[in-house]
């Protein structure tokens, strides 16, 4: 069923159909010279979110689904395509975008730069205590999640943490004009 079906005739774009628009249309690929700025021209104290998300190269997903129709999917595999490393955090599945997945965030090799979340607001808490185990430097809770104590814990650790944004829509917003 595409947008513009008779069986969908409100014109709603949905799953697969979303993200292969979204790709096409709506996002084209980064210059090469946008995905990869440099710290030294990122101001901090102006757009935090825009400062890490300029620095960042490692993108932990927590709740990352192999399904392409789930959102998780469909935004990870935006930010991958924006030049991102993505390391899927689900236990059971091998692979993942072609990343081998991990059971848990502290079994990621790399150093990991933000933790994304896509999970219920009820598992925020053990989440953020492994991004704060390994160091991370962001938690970043997608629509529709929020924690006040677990946020308030990350922010004592040192992390900056958003909340209840989509990563997808805040990276668009800022780097694809």
């Amino acid at each position: 069923m595409t947008a513009d079906s008779p069986e969908n005739p409100e014109g709603e774009i949905r799953g697969e159909d979303y993200f292969a628009r979204a790709d096409a249309e709506i996002f084209p690929p980064v210059p090469e010279t946008q995905a990869k700025t440099t710290a030294a021209a990122v101001d901090y104290a102006a757009d935090p979110i825009g400062a890490m998300l300029k620095t960042a190269k490692v993108i932990a997903v927590v709740g990352l689904s192999p399904n392409p129709a789930r959102p998780s999917h469909g935004v990870s595999r935006y930010m991958q395509a924006a030049g991102y490393r993505i390391r899927p955090v689900h236990p059971g599945e091998a692979d993942i975008l072609g990343e081998p997945t991990y059971a848990k965030l502290e079994a990621i090799p790399d150093r990991v730069d933000i933790v994304n979340v896509f999970r219920r607001s009820e598992h925020i808490p053990e989440i953020v205590e492994s991004a704060v185990r390994i160091g991370a430097r962001c938690i970043w809770l997608q629509e529709g999640v929020t924690h006040a104590e677990a946020e308030r814990r990350a922010r004592e650790a040192g992390l900056l943490v958003v909340s209840d944004l989509c990563i997808l829509k805040e990276h668009a917003r800022r780097f694809r004009r």
